[in-house]
């Protein structure tokens, strides 16, 4: 290897960049916390758990295409095919549609879902719910008034997560999420 290719930023770290730039002024929901950390902690969760570059890079752009500018033509330049399908299969289609609706398509259609697509969005569900954890410890149940859809509709959702991703195969991750939304909810 010649010394200039040290010198490139890695596929992650391409990600990373891109990503933070993306997400630049957004704050986590009902924090001052920059949203930038929840795609960081989403890769950190993948790299963790042994996952590729492509979806560990995936996992950090996972929300790009639902809440900021990027367009799937500038993941697809920069990141690859694989790595548009799995942020492409992370998204909302339509924000449009209620939060019901919505969930219930995301619950629909992680069941036959690449597993590389139910590992990134295993791990976003997982980085969430570690928060919501966090901020029952901290707040007690005034945590969730910062969702427009209170426990029950989460109790409801999550439980559903745990279900739909592992549906058509199991990977360790589940595990983690299953026992995070078990504490949670009990």
């Amino acid at each position: 290897m010649s010394g200039h290719d040290a010198l490139e930023p890695s596929f992650v770290e391409q990600a990373i960049e891109f990503a933070a730039y993306a997400h630049q002024n957004q704050k986590r929901k009902g924090t001052d916390i920059p949203y930038i950390s929840h795609p960081y902690a989403v890769g950190m969760i993948l790299q963790k758990a042994g996952c590729s570059e492509e979806v560990v890079a995936a996992g950090i752009l996972h929300d790009t295409l639902e809440d900021t500018d990027t367009t799937e033509r500038d993941l697809l330049e920069r990141f690859g095919p694989v790595v548009l399908e799995i942020v492409k299969g992370c998204s909302e289609p339509d924000k449009d549609a209620s939060w019901e609706e919505r969930k219930r398509h995301t619950l629909d259609e992680l069941k036959q879902a690449d597993l590389h697509i139910r590992l990134v969005a295993c791990a976003d569900k997982l980085h969430n719910i570690r928060a919501i954890q966090r901020d029952l410890k901290s707040h007690g149940e005034e945590a969730w008034n910062r969702f427009k859809r209170g426990r029950e509709s989460q109790e409801w959702y999550y439980r559903g997560l745990v279900d739909s991703l592992g549906y058509s195969s199991h990977f360790s991750l589940i595990d983690e999420l299953k026992d995070a939304v078990e504490k949670v909810f009990g």
